[in-house]
């Protein structure tokens, strides 16, 4: 086993631990968790809790069919969070906070910091925050199921230092170990490309909808901003006994030598791209080179429908290397494209600066 640590953790508590029968919470597997998280506060370490199985846990109260409807998945939700925070809470003898969020909080720029804002609070106060998509009114994350790249969002919006996935499966594998028992586990993953995420298998288990893949996603969100991720087995015991003793008895996914900024983060991993806009190869070149904003000087075609103020993905031939966000719409970038900031008033009656997309409002992908 590898050795490492930490001081701020994001700890990813699948549906599949929570609700291991799919219908209700149970304590089977959380109390080595809780036991783990208690002894890891008095050490002096702080921790925040992503937790899913809201669902899982309300779908005994809610009558439904075999594939419930979305509205029926909230109602489950609405009754199962309540429930899910009293089984959480019974562990603890410190205060526990709930904080329900959704993709859209991270992608407003001043919700995200609020949220920032609100963690830290919460720590400093010594109250452990448990985070879950807020399942009631969100419909998209109840098609994908994907709280592995909440908490990703999570660890980074908090500013951990390292973001633990606990799930049903020992860590990421050469080969899907259900299927072939020679599968070796992979300790430690330096570098997350194309073939780390050709490792990555379907679904897992009938509770949770999310497979390997989600979690290689988040751990490419936390590496990129200079957390590391790690996957353990949270459903055995002897796993939090490895963790306490700075052993990891699972796959470590090495954190980048040069993090991206908060904003950069913001940027490039919770803003939503609703647009494209298409640069010559001047353009790419100062933007990359010399970290300049983009002019409309150097667009060639416009995408979409945005306004001003959403985000966009730059491209050059048609490969985006670029995101942020636009100073003028869609319309009016086709209009101006290729123009200098000199004749913007004369085409469009206004000018809201020479930039297309400010240097400071823009991300390298």
């Amino acid at each position: 086993m590898s050795e490492f640590s930490w001081q701020r953790a994001v700890i990813k508590v699948g549906s599949a631990l929570i609700s291991p029968d799919g219908h209700q919470c149970s304590a089977k597997y959380l109390l080595a968790i809780a036991r783990f998280i208690t002894e890891s506060r008095e050490q002096g370490k702080q921790v925040i809790i992503v937790s899913s199985g809201s669902v899982a846990a309300g779908r005994s109260v809610i009558a439904h069919k075999t594939h419930p409807s979305i509205a029926e998945k909230q109602a489950m939700a609405a009754v199962g969070q309540m429930q899910m925070m009293e089984n959480w809470s019974r562990f603890f003898d410190f205060p526990c906070a709930q904080v329900l969020l959704t993709y859209d909080d991270f992608h407003d720029r001043s919700r995200y910091v609020n949220i920032k804002n609100t963690v830290r609070e919460l720590l400093n106060n010594n109250v452990l925050p448990i985070v879950n998509e807020n399942d009631t009114t969100s419909v998209d994350v109840l098609k994908v199921g994907d709280n592995d790249n909440l908490a990703a969002y999570a660890a980074m919006v908090a500013e951990a230092d390292t973001l633990i996935i606990c799930s049903d499966i020992d860590g990421l594998y050469d080969a899907d170990p259900r299927i072939n028992p020679q599968a070796k586990l992979i300790p430690v993953v330096n570098n997350i490309d194309g073939s780390i995420y050709e490792l990555a298998g379907g679904p897992g288990s009938k509770v949770g909808t999310g497979g390997m893949r989600t979690k290689i996603e988040a751990a490419d969100k936390c590496a990129e901003s200079g957390i590391q991720t790690l996957i353990v087995n949270g459903s055995k015991g002897e796993v939090f006994d490895a963790l306490l003793d700075s052993r990891i008895p699972g796959t470590r996914f090495v954190p980048a030598k040069t993090p991206d900024t908060a904003k950069e983060q913001w940027l490039k991993h919770t803003l939503i791209a609703t647009g494209r806009i298409e640069v010559d190869q001047g353009a790419k070149k100062a933007l990359i080179q010399t970290g300049a904003s983009l002019l409309p000087v150097g667009i060639t075609g416009v995408e979409g429908d945005f306004t001003a103020g959403d985000a966009v993905e730059i491209c050059h031939n048609n490969v985006p290397f670029a995101k942020g966000v636009a100073l003028y719409s869609a319309a009016d970038l086709n209009a101006i494209k290729g123009l200098y900031s000199e004749d913007f008033e004369n085409v469009i009656g206004y000018s809201s600066g020479e930039a297309a997309v400010h240097r400071d409002d823009l991300a390298l992908l």
